[in-house]
């Protein structure tokens, strides 16, 4: 069973996304891109994932300022989110807002070649 207070955290996540991630999320949304359906803001075990989509098992994060000092943090979130079999991918509002197209190329990447095991990128982006 989910905890309650992460599920109303994700949907009010879902609320007030930031400026890239309302950017990245029309790009991604209604099975736009490449035809895979995208979540935002999904709950996935005690973490909650900007984009995730269940085929390929791919999470995708953008992280602003808020996340130069959680190091720890991303990486012990990363290590579970791969156990699961999730891919996880990383950008930068900068890369979003400022190179949406090479943003969705690593994307397509990664939704074109699914590997059985961990990206060699170890989830840090572009």
């Amino acid at each position: 069973m989910r905890d309650a207070l992460l599920t109303e955290r994700a949907k009010a996540a879902r609320k007030a996304l930031t400026p890239a991630e309302q950017r990245l999320w029309f790009a991604l949304r209604a099975e736009r891109f490449a035809g895979v359906k995208f979540r935002r803001q999904k709950v996935i075990g005690p973490y909650i994932a900007d984009f995730a989509a269940n085929t390929p098992k791919l999470v995708v994060e953008v992280d602003g300022h808020l996340h130069g000092g959680t190091t720890d943090y991303d990486a012990a979130r990363t290590a579970y989110l791969t156990e699961l079999g999730y891919r996880v991918v990383r950008f930068t509002n900068a890369d979003v807002m400022h190179n949406l197209e090479g943003v969705l190329t690593v994307l397509e990447g990664f939704v074109t070649h699914p590997l059985s095991q961990p990206s060699p990128l170890k989830g840090r982006g572009l």
